[in-house]
Parts: structure tokens; C-alpha cells; sequence
């Protein structure tokens, strides 16, 4: 492990303890609040919305290209890969769609409301979120494998080191991170929107994928909609949170956590297979 990632664990913990102050472990439900309907276009339409939480779904032609990057050793090496077609959540899963499904609330940030992220929510209770979504809506959503988180937050899996830009002078105006957040999640899609039309994969919270985590995984990745290591101990998180630097929002980069961790700067976001 390198020294890089040993801090961020040792944030990781901090922040936990923290967390389990400042949190309520469970808030009362929030009311469900559906957006309106957008006027979109191209590759960038809404293709569908879920009919139990009203989920808005972006559609991703698949495609191949570069994955990884040589920042990091467990981001190297940069490698072929090629994923299927897929349609993915254009907001995080919020406060509201998690309450309409679970019954609860469980986000330290509930004021900021039912269209805001939920966190405080495990790999686990993600899991459990999607059991009982896919028995509501006769769908089968699941959490993104870190190929195809990877391929959409780059924009269709373009060359950009944040998700829709290039630029860290334009990184404000993408995500929500240590520099702008003022210490909290915000409501989906205030920040400008990647190239597919996907708002806050980088910042906001950090994202679950349905990935354990191996270092060298990439060394020995297959090449077609690499599903991740058969095993593990840890998940892969994504995307970078509100209290995180510019590095760590960056669409490479990979961090790993317990599945049964729960933390203030942690949420996720579905993706539906095509029939």
C-alpha cells in the first residue's frame, strides 16, 4: 500500500469517528420529491425513469478504451478495456428515492434534503436497497463494475482526469469537493454535467461500484466488461466527496473500503443493464 492510499485510510477513520457524533444513525423518512421532466437531446437524453422512485436514467453506448492511469501504482497499468451497452443514474440515489424504498433515512445530511445524496449507507445497505427496489419495480438494477463507472465518468472514455473536464482551474464548476462544499452534500445537478449528461461523479460523495478490491487486478484484467476480483476483503469506492482534494476526485482513482462501513462522504449510484 502506498503512502498516499495509507492516508486517505487514515482519514477514512477519522472521519468515521467523527461521523459517529455529529450523524443520526437514522433520520425519519423524506418526502419523496420527483424531478420534472427534462427536455433533452442525443446522446444526452433521459432515456428512462424508474417508476417506483422516479430515477432518472441516462443511456451509455459502450465502447472501449484506456482504463487507469499512471499516477498511482494500483491505477497502472493503463490497459484495453471494452464494456457493453448500459444505462446509468444521472444523479447519485438520494435521501428521498432511499426513504420511498427502505423506509428510512439513515444520512447525517438530512437537512440538505430529499433531492441531496444519501450517505451514511454501506456496500451492504446499497445491496439491500437494490434487493428491494428490483422486487418494486421488476428491474434489475445493480451497482456499476469500476470499468463502466470509469468509462462513464470520463465521458464515454474520453481522456479527462475529472468527470467532464481536463481542467483543475474548471474543477469547481463539475464538483463539489474540499475547495467549494463548504463541508457538505449538495443537491444533484447544481454543477455542470459530464459529456453524457451525468451530473457529480466526481465529488458530492464518494460512489460505491460492485467491485472487490485487488491492487494489481489490473495487471491480469480481462479485457471485455471486466467484472473485478472473485474475491476479497474491501469494495471499491469512486468519484472523490465533499471533503476530499482535487486528487482523490479524479475518475482513475480508486479507493476500498469494508463493505459494512458507513460514512458521511459515502453514497452510490445504480446502473440497469439493457434488457
Amino acid at each position: 500500500m502506498n503512502k498516499i492510499k495509507m492516508i486517505v485510510m487514515c482519514i477514512f477513520s477519522l472521519f468515521t469517528m467523527s461521523a459517529a457524533v455529529t450523524f443520526a444513525a437514522e433520520d425519519p423518512p423524506a418526502k419523496l420529491r420527483l424531478r420534472d421532466p427534462v427536455a433533452t437531446t442525443g446522446a444526452q437524453k433521459v432515456v428512462d425513469k424508474d417508476p417506483t422512485t422516479g430515477m432518472e436514467l441516462i443511456f451509455v453506448k459502450g465502447g472501449c478504451y484506456k482504463m487507469g492511469s499512471t499516477v498511482l501504482s494500483d491505477e497502472k497499468p493503463v490497459h484495453d478495456v471494452c464494456v457493453s451497452d448500459f444505462s446509468i443514474g444521472k444523479f447519485e440515489v438520494t435521501q428521498g428515492q432511499y426513504a420511498a424504498v427502505m423506509g428510512s433515512n439513515p444520512s447525517g445530511f438530512s437537512q440538505c434534503g430529499a433531492d441531496c445524496p444519501v450517505e451514511q449507507v454501506s456496500w451492504n445497505d446499497a445491496q439491500a436497497f437494490i434487493t428491494k427496489l428490483n422486487a418494486k419495480s421488476g428491474r434489475q438494477y445493480r451497482l456499476p463494475t469500476e470499468a463502466e463507472w470509469e468509462y462513464a465518468a470520463q465521458s464515454g472514455g474520453k481522456d479527462e482526469k475529472w468527470a467532464g473536464t481536463n481542467d483543475e482551474a474548471e474543477l469547481g464548476k463539475y464538483a463539489w469537493y474540499d475547495k467549494n462544499s463548504e463541508k457538505k452534500t449538495h443537491r444533484g445537478g447544481l454543477k455542470k454535467k459530464n459529456g453524457l449528461g451525468i451530473h457529480d461523479m466526481s465529488g458530492n460523495v464518494w460512489e460505491w461500484c460492485q467491485d472487490w478490491y485487488n491492487e494489481a487486478y489490473y495487471e491480469d484484467s480481462p479485457k471485455d466488461n471486466p467484472p473485478g476480483p472473485d474475491i476479497g476483503e474491501k469494495r471499491v469506492l469512486r468519484g472523490g466527496s465533499w471533503n476530499d482534494v482535487d486528487n482523490y476526485a479524479r475518475a482513475a482513482y480508486r479507493l476500498w473500503v469494508v463493505p459494512g462501513g458507513r460514512y458521511g462522504i459515502v453514497g452510490f449510484r445504480l446502473v440497469l443493464p439493457p434488457k
